[in-house]
């Protein structure tokens, strides 16, 4: 199997998987006094030492979560706001959790529309909440969130930014980002699944929504994992080979698009094409072919893609992303997302390109005979 849905989830990172197996020797509740106890805690406090610098921020900045869908809900119902915004392109974990929030439009490619934002903004009421992806999971478009940070702080609101998918991908320095709070998964940049975080300013009152015990400073009850944050620590640590990765990766992005394009012309379309993106990801429609059928074709033929998010219990339906880029369901129920990551090789790309040009001039000849 040829593996291309980094965005999905990232393969565990081998120097992770021995951290991970090492720390499955040990034993102890982080919270108890005793030496067992102290060890863990120790182990935790150098993992969280480590998150807080790939970001920039203080340890006591870093709330650890059980994955970046805790770390959302945790920002949008933790913070006191007396309005949620969010933009209309955001994960279903943010969507999910504001159905009563104003949403920011977004434009043909996938970027907040400012002036729209901007007159949004200025009518809210102070103390609004503004939720902004900073890269959004489909697409792999890259929002301005500091120019919107910004702009939400001139009128009096707090800004809170799901950062899921830049970590590893993006530089990502939460004071000059300008946000109050950011989430974070460990499993997108080679980490286990089933931990993130959610990165605080010092001087954000947050409460806690899971509530039970004292854990992680009185802002989310519950005996921490351990395991997985000593991965995700390990993980934060080698985001900065990922980010040494970019220019290798950005290169097998766009000779793949290339490609793509050369062989369907006007019957495919690059969803976000012009607009800045992180190097991995490649979201591509091909009309007449839905996302489903495409996704099972590329894995009969060994490769692992998918339609857009793979977070809703493996359902596969139109992309809402694409819909809110002002597309129709002829484009947001074909769209295919590809993407790359820490192990992806030159014969991966070659293999994806060779099996979707036999799927594309399949769905050519059926359509000719069909006329």
């Amino acid at each position: 199997m040829i593996y291309l849905d980094y965005n999905a989830t990232a393969p565990i990172k081998p120097a992770v998987r021995a951290a991970l197996m090492e720390a499955m020797e040990r034993c102890g509740n982080p919270s108890s006094t005793h030496r067992f106890g102290r060890i863990a805690r120790r182990h935790m406090d150098e993992a969280r030492a480590w998150v807080a610098t790939m970001v920039g921020v203080k340890p006591a900045q870093v709330i650890f979560t059980s994955g970046g869908t805790e770390a959302n809900y945790l920002a949008l119902h933790g913070i006191a706001a007396s309005q949620i915004i969010t933009s209309s392109i955001e994960h279903d974990s943010v969507l999910a959790n504001s159905p009563m929030a104003q949403r920011l439009p977004v434009g043909r490619q996938g970027i907040v529309d400012f002036e729209a934002a901007a007159e949004i903004l200025k009518n809210a009421p102070t103390g609004s909440l503004v939720s902004t992806m900073l890269v959004n999971n489909e697409t792999g478009v890259i929002q301005p969130i500091t120019e919107i940070a910004r702009l939400a702080k001139f009128y009096g609101h707090k800004v809170h930014s799901d950062a899921v998918q830049a970590a590893g991908r993006l530089p990502l320095d939460f004071t000059e980002l300008g946000v109050d709070a950011l989430a974070l998964s460990a499993h997108k940049i080679g980490g286990p699944p089933g931990v993130g975080a959610l990165i605080v300013d010092e001087k954000l009152v947050l409460q806690a929504v899971q509530r039970g015990g004292g854990q992680e400073m009185n802002r989310r009850a519950g005996t921490e994992n351990v395991i997985g944050i000593i991965g995700f620590g390990v993980a934060s640590q080698l985001a900065a080979d990922d980010m040494r990765d970019t220019p290798r990766l950005a290169a097998l992005r766009d000779h793949l698009q290339q490609r793509l394009l050369d062989i369907a012309g006007d019957a495919a379309v690059v969803l976000g094409a012009d607009a800045p993106r992180v190097a991995n990801t490649l979201c591509i429609a091909m009309r007449g072919l839905s996302s489903e059928t495409q996704v099972a074709a590329m894995d009969l033929a060994g490769i692992a893609v998918s339609a857009g998010s793979a977070c809703s219990s493996g359902k596969v339906k139109a992309s809402q992303v694409v819909r809110a880029m002002g597309y129709t369901d002829d484009v947001a129920g074909s769209v295919l997302r590809i993407s790359l990551g820490w192990n992806t090789a030159d014969e991966d790309i070659e293999r994806c390109i060779e099996n979707w040009q036999v799927l594309f001039e399949r769905v050519q000849k059926h359509t000719s005979q069909a006329a």
